[in-house]
């Protein structure tokens, strides 16, 4: 069985992709905050055209089962504080047009509660 999982980078990009699409308009600015990523993840050119079908072919009612997909895989490679950064991102992103939409609000969400919920699960334990 062929293993579909994206690199962290590639995951992060994907992640940015579908956050700035779910509200169904993409300005000027988000585009900035997603090439600002790229900049800071890729030390050199890279060829997204692969990408950028994939997460066209996405419609709108699988974006959350992929975002879901490419969170985790992100999660699986990156140390906290890579993970930290790409919720930098994210926020940026959603606050880039001046308005977080409720779409983007529950993008968002999905990854703090994903990711923020296994940096208290320690806590979590001691309390119990």
């Amino acid at each position: 069985m062929p293993n579909n999982r994206l690199n962290k980078t590639i995951a992060g990009y994907h992640i940015l992709m579908i956050l700035s699409a779910v509200d169904f308009r993409v300005s000027g600015e988000e585009d900035r905050v997603i090439r600002e990523y790229l900049v800071s993840e890729f030390p050199f050119h890279v060829n997204l055209d692969k990408q950028m079908d994939a997460i066209s072919r996405l419609l709108p009612h699988e974006w959350e089962a992929h975002f879901i997909k490419v969170m985790d895989d992100f999660y699986d490679d990156a140390t906290e504080e890579e993970r930290k950064n790409l919720l930098r991102f994210a926020l940026k992103l959603a606050k880039a047009d001046h308005v977080i939409t409720s779409e983007e609000n529950h993008y968002l969400n999905l990854l703090f509660d994903h990711w923020m919920a296994d940096a208290l699960h320690p806590v979590l334990r001691k309390a119990n």
